[in-house]
């Protein structure tokens, strides 16, 4: 994938690729029975989608042995930004500070959290 170009993943995508920015690697097999846990998916399906995530320029495969290892080439920080731009614009209207307080307004961040948020915000104010 060329680094101007952004290729939006679909769910399931996301879903892979969330296994694979934690393990870093994995094989097919893997995958499928990390996602497996939380839903019920075929090994051919986990199998398709990788081979079009490949093709997509989502993820790299190493074929250098018997059992393909796929690694992401999506990095993860990008497609949250991404997203939250797409949320932003789309959801919010490009209002910042609505789509904050509705983020903490739905989940009750802990002390750590609040914390960082506040470091985060000095350091650019």
């Amino acid at each position: 994938m060329a680094k101007n170009e952004y290729i939006k993943p679909t769910e399931s995508e996301l879903e892979i690729l969330q296994i694979l920015w934690q393990k870093n690697k994995a094989t097919v097999r893997e995958v499928y029975e990390e996602m497996f846990k939380h839903k019920e998916i075929g090994y051919t399906t986990t199998l398709k989608l990788m081979q079009i995530m490949f093709e997509k320029g989502l993820v790299n495969r190493d074929n250098s042995s018997k059992v393909h290892v796929y690694t992401p080439a999506l990095a993860q920080d990008v497609a949250q930004k991404h997203a939250v731009n797409k949320m932003l614009q789309t959801l919010f209207n490009g209002n910042t500070s609505q789509m904050v307080m509705q983020l903490l307004g739905n989940h009750k961040p802990s002390k750590a959290e609040l914390s960082e948020i506040e470091n985060y915000l000095k350091t650019k104010m």
